[in-house]
């Protein structure tokens, strides 16, 4: 048993293992025990594994929404906002002339940039506008429905059914052709997979800076797909988020390829990788909780609230990175300027001073006032695509699902960013 260290803010290693580790990611009672320790312990805890920079964890809603609020004095642009160890950042500054930003993405920005970048999509993901967008979705959930349904009623649920329906709803709205689905959906579990062996590529899965390296290359191959469609759609517009960003403007000025690309890059992974873990969690959580599946379809006016607590619940992006600009200090800790800090989104959404009864999957949990999409200017941009997927989905499934009982073990992803489970073997039984 770890014991609390009387002096100094200093993490035990194997409880920083245990969030710091992709390998931990694969075992929620390793990852979710050590939050919970490190919540009751040190909230605000200072991490020194060995290859990785000094890291401080930050485990408490409060904390993490304070530190999210300030981007002004925890900035996102100075080191890397994803964890990496330090040979693969080492990596990413040899190739990119001594920098960290990899990608000229709105998560390696700080305002202004940040703000004029995100404000280039910010109207078309209100709700006000994807309301239009409901009955496309619709249709492509009754198509996963049914397609799940005409099975024999074991499946895994990863495989089989949540892949598929966020990935083609994003791409169906970024205006991607279907058959190219299949290559978004490899090169995204690329990006975020760099860790896992199973999803690393043979020339480079025993480099030491393996995590970097994959996803340089799958970056490297989802910029050369999109090359040349900003150009192809500013002379051919369509009703699409391509055409929207193709024929943005900035300062009067067209967006520069390299950040139209990194526009279509997160839409292209995180509009559906996140989206698809929400959704075989909650299948999971339904076989682990059947009376809450039960309550639901009893019910279906808890969909709503349903909807927020699998995103609660599931947590799929496990943290974001960010670096004191100057000297502060949080909940009584010294951080200096250039240190950095992890802020742990599955942990906020367990703390006991915000949730009652954190770890029981309650439909009806209210409020819930989770930071699965982060919070303050970083807050995502797609959180209300989500949700309206989620909706609908469970809008079309759950009558048609009685229940849903585990006939295998789970898998969850090897990875400390976003990732969920790989592998759910269910049986599953039609209303």
């Amino acid at each position: 048993m770890t014991t609390v260290l009387d002096s100094g803010p200093a993490i035990p290693d194997e409880i920083a293992q245990g969030v710091m580790l992709a390998e931990s990611h694969t075992d929620e009672k390793v990852f979710y025990s050590a939050y919970r320790w490190l919540r009751q312990n040190k909230p605000v805890g200072l991490a020194r594994l060995d290859g990785f920079d000094p890291i401080w964890l930050v485990t408490k809603h409060a904390d993490i929404m304070a530190v999210e609020k300030q981007p002004d004095l925890f900035t996102s642009s100075v080191e890397n906002p994803i964890l990496n160890d330090q040979a693969s950042d080492a990596f990413i500054r040899s190739i990119n002339n001594g920098t960290i930003r990899a990608i000229d993405m709105v998560v390696y920005m700080d305002p202004p940039e940040h703000t004029k970048m995100r404000n280039v999509t910010a109207q078309w993901f209100m709700p006000r506008n994807l309301r239009t967008f409901e009955d496309r979705i619709r249709g492509l959930a009754r198509e996963a429905v049914d397609k799940l349904m005409a099975s024999d009623g074991q499946v895994d649920i990863v495989t089989d059914f949540a892949l598929r329906f966020p990935l083609h709803v994003i791409m169906t709205l970024l205006g991607v052709p279907e058959e190219d689905e299949p290559r978004m959906l490899k090169l995204t579990q690329e990006l975020f997979g760099g860790n896992d062996p199973e999803r690393q590529r043979e020339e480079v899965k025993f480099a030491p800076d393996v995590a970097a390296r994959m996803w340089m290359a799958a970056v490297q191959d989802f910029y050369a797909y999109f090359s040349g469609l900003s150009g192809h759609r500013r002379s051919h517009p369509k009703d699409d988020l391509l055409s929207l960003i193709a024929n943005a403007k900035v300062d009067g000025e067209y967006l520069a390829e390299e950040l139209c690309n990194g526009y279509y890059l997160a839409i292209a992974t995180a509009g559906h990788d996140t989206t698809s873990s929400t959704i075989s969690g909650a299948l999971h959580a339904f076989a682990e909780f059947p009376d809450q599946l039960d309550k639901v379809r009893a019910d279906p006016s808890l969909i709503s609230s349903l909807v927020d607590e699998c995103i609660r619940w599931v947590a799929p992006v496990k943290h974001f990175m960010r670096a004191a600009s100057r000297d502060t200090e949080l909940r009584g800790q010294e951080i200096k300027s250039g240190d950095r800090l992890m802020l742990c989104y599955p942990s906020g959404n367990r703390d006991e001073d915000v949730f009652e009864n954190p770890d029981a999957f309650d439909i009806a949990r209210k409020p819930n006032k989770h930071i699965s999409f982060g919070y303050g200017p970083h807050m995502c941009l797609g959180q209300h695509v989500a949700k309206i997927e989620l909706r609908i989905l469970f809008e079309e499934l759950l009558p048609r699902l009685k229940s849903v009982e585990l006939i295998g073990d789970p898998k969850l992803a090897q990875a400390n960013f976003v990732g969920g489970l790989t592998k759910l073997p269910v049986r599953f039984t039609k209303a």
